[in-house]
């Protein structure tokens, strides 16, 4: 499930229309832990895109959780997520 995950957040997070995009699954840290226990997935994301541009972390993360919508509710359980402009690379 971790790659058609993955695969999903790619196509959700294209809306953003990122310059690049690496989603690494890092569940396997996690192991025994209740949320890899419910099937939900650990990701750590880093995009970078114009779509952040003026807009604080808060702003940023709000833009992706959007993006991914009802995957935050069931595959991924948790994301660790790293949202930069083109400037800030």
């Amino acid at each position: 499930m971790s790659q058609d995950t993955i695969e999903l957040l790619r196509q959700r997070l294209a809306a953003l229309q990122p310059q690049s995009l690496d989603i690494e699954d890092e569940s396997h840290r996690h192991a025994g832990h209740a949320g890899a226990k419910g099937g939900g997935g650990h990701y750590v994301l880093t995009i970078v895109a114009e779509a952040f541009a003026g807009k604080n972390t808060m702003a940023r993360h709000r833009l992706v959780y959007d993006a991914a919508g009802d995957l935050m509710r069931g595959r991924i359980h948790a994301l660790v997520i790293r949202a930069l402009t083109p400037d800030e690379v």
